[in-house]
């Protein structure tokens, strides 16, 4: 049977807020901050316990090793002699945000019948470029079944950050869907990360139908705003389009095509006039998991933030009380990520398949996140301060945890 998983990526032990995602205001406004590791990474756990009572299958991705020493050592030096820019970069643990991890077609909407991930190659950011190789080994050992292909980044220049960029419009997991790639041109003052020609280097590799398949452009201005992402401004699910306004350069184009390919698709838009792009972006709300129920309906996953401003939150609200397709609202607190620009969409990578499929060790249920709670309780740092970057305490002891963690699901491989 075909179900919809999301996979949460842990929270890693070097978390940290060194400011390093140009364009992301929150990582930026909170650069040098405390972070608190191990309470970010149990808010994890805790929204990952909130969608199995919801009915969701949940998996999970494990924090990847820190500091990146390949990385380093490609650039001919260690964390010992690293200047403190380059150690900050090779220590970010950013591989929590799984919607980066790939983009994601379904066998429903593939050539070849097998559900295609593509890993993102994070081009853009320095502090990003070096996850994919540990990305691609969790992916192939987590979906190394025939029913999968498992594809290595599109090569730089072309930047590509996975499913923070695409979103899939269908009448069920197991029906043939619209697939959407957004893409940035300008971005005003901050950088555009999806390149277009990634994008379609991605829906070449997947196979997929070009008449079922939309290249569609970011909003300039929802880029000089903040939306790093196009899942900062917009969302989808089923056959729910939820979106800002001013998320898309041609939203009456993108509207028109949606509707003619799929007439029954329900577009649920939030007026400029009712929540500006700021309120929007620096709240989440759209940063959120739009998920269909097993019982039926959809339920929005929002973070805290977004019921702290009034604004947001009377809309939502209102939206409720109306006859729309979302009719149920989900509050997590995830302010540990939300602290570095990623809310509880960012934190999970969505994959539709046969949950028997893949491999057991990337599922949870609560009495297996009972025994990643007590790893990162036990041994999780506290804090991380801007200094304890450069300790080789701080690297020692994070690497500890982590093998922890690998040991006690059984994931030695990764190690």
């Amino acid at each position: 049977m075909i179900r919809e998983i999301n996979f949460d990526g842990i929270v890693g032990p070097t978390h940290n807020l060194a400011g390093l995602s140009l364009g992301n205001l929150a990582a930026t406004r909170n650069a040098g901050a405390v972070s608190r590791p191990r309470a970010a990474a149990l808010e994890g756990v805790a929204k990952m316990r909130a969608n199995l009572a919801l009915g969701l299958v949940q998996g999970v991705f494990m924090p990847q090793a820190r500091p990146a020493l390949g990385w380093l050592a490609q650039l001919a030096t260690t964390p010992e002699e690293a200047s403190p820019a380059l150690l900050a970069n090779a220590m970010s643990a950013s591989a929590m945000w799984a919607a980066n991890a790939a983009t994601v077609s379904p066998a429903a909407d593939t050539a070849d019948g097998r559900c295609h991930l593509t890993v993102a190659n994070l081009a853009t950011m320095p502090h990003r470029s070096h996850e994919w190789t540990g990305t691609l080994a969790q992916l192939r050992l987590a979906f190394a079944r025939s029913a999968f292909a498992v594809h290595e980044p599109v090569p730089p220049p072309f930047g590509d950050e996975g499913a923070a960029n695409h979103m899939r419009l269908a009448a069920a997991h197991d029906a043939p869907g619209i697939e959407l790639f957004v893409y940035g041109q300008r971005g005003g003052p901050y950088p555009t990360r999806q390149h277009v020609e990634a994008s379609r280097a991605v829906a070449r590799r997947h196979r997929l139908d070009p008449a079922r398949t939309l290249f569609v452009e970011q909003a300039e201005a929802a880029i000089a705003a903040g939306a790093f992402h196009n899942d900062v401004v917009a969302v989808a699910d089923g056959l729910t389009l939820f979106a800002h306004e001013q998320a898309f350069a041609d939203r009456d184009m993108l509207h028109d095509r949606l509707r003619a390919l799929l007439p029954e698709v329900r577009i649920v838009e939030v007026p400029a006039n009712r929540v500006s792009l700021g309120d929007a972006i620096s709240t989440y709300l759209f940063n959120a998991q739009l998920v269909t129920l097993p019982q039926g309906g959809q339920a929005l996953i929002v973070p805290a933030e977004a019921r702290e401003n009034a604004a947001v939150w009377t809309w939502l609200e209102e939206m409720l009380a109306g006859n729309g397709p979302i009719r149920r609202i989900e509050v997590v607190d995830v302010r540990g990520s939300m602290a570095n620009g990623g809310g509880p969409a960012c934190l999970r990578l969505r994959v539709a398949c046969d949950p028997a499929t893949v491999d057991p060790r990337f599922l949870v249920d609560d009495a297996i996140l009972d025994g990643i709670e007590q790893v990162i309780a036990a041994t999780w740092p506290e804090e991380i301060g801007p200094d304890d970057l450069g300790r080789p305490t701080l690297w020692a002891s994070a690497a500890a945890a982590r093998r922890a963690l690998l040991e006690r699901l059984d994931l030695a491989p990764l190690i």
